[in-house]
C-alpha cells in the first residue's frame, strides 16, 4: 500500500529501548493506538515506559504491565491507557473493558500482546514488533498504514536506531 510506512530499528539494551519509546511517545497525538507484539521478555513494557515518558509522565517507574488488572492509566500531556491483551480471550473481552471508549477519549491507547486482538484494531494503529536478537539486543519493526501516523513517526528521529 502506498500510504504505509515502516522502519526497522535496533536497540542494544534497555536504555536504547527506552529512548526509542520516548521518541515514539513524543510524536503521539489524541486517539492514537499503539499495538505491541513480541514474545515474553522481548521488552514491550520497557518500550512502553519510554513511550509514557515521551508523553510526559514524570515517573516511568510507576509503569508496569497490567497483566492481571488488564488496564493501567497514566496522566501525561494526554491520558494514557495501557492495556495488556495477554489474558483476554478475544475482541469481546476487549470491548468489555471499554476499548471503544478508550479510543474515543482523546487519549492514547498502548496495547501489549496486540496480536491477540488484531482484528479490533483500526488502520491507524502503529504496530511495533519486538524481536529478541541477543542477550540485551532487540530488533524493533514499526509499521502503520495510516499516512498521518507514518509522517509523524518519520520525523521523530528514529533513524538513529535504523538497522536497515
Amino acid at each position: 500500500m502506498a500510504d504505509s510506512w515502516s522502519i526497522e530499528l535496533r536497540s542494544n539494551g534497555v536504555p536504547e529501548t527506552f529512548a526509542i519509546g520516548r521518541a515514539v511517545g513524543a510524536c503521539l497525538v489524541e486517539d492514537d493506538v499503539v499495538g505491541l507484539v513480541g514474545c515474553l521478555g522481548a521488552g514491550k513494557t520497557h518500550l512502553i515506559k519510554g513511550i509514557v515518558g515521551g508523553l510526559g509522565v514524570p515517573d516511568q517507574r510507576l509503569v508496569n504491565s497490567p497483566t492481571f488488572v488488564l488496564v493501567n492509566e497514566y496522566e501525561g500531556r494526554l491520558h494514557i491507557f495501557h492495556v495488556d491483551a495477554y489474558r483476554l480471550s478475544g475482541v469481546r473481552e476487549l470491548e468489555a473493558v471499554g476499548f471503544d471508549e478508550m479510543c474515543a477519549s482523546g487519549g492514547v491507547v498502548l496495547i501489549e500482546w496486540a496480536d491477540r486482538i488484531a482484528e479490533a484494531l483500526e488502520r491507524r494503529t502503529l504496530w511495533i514488533e519486538l524481536t529478541v536478537t541477543g542477550e540485551t539486543e532487540r530488533g524493533l519493526s514499526l509499521r502503520t498504514d495510516e499516512p498521518a501516523v507514518g509522517q509523524r513517526m518519520a520525523g521523530s528521529g528514529l533513524d538513529r536506531w535504523r538497522s536497515d
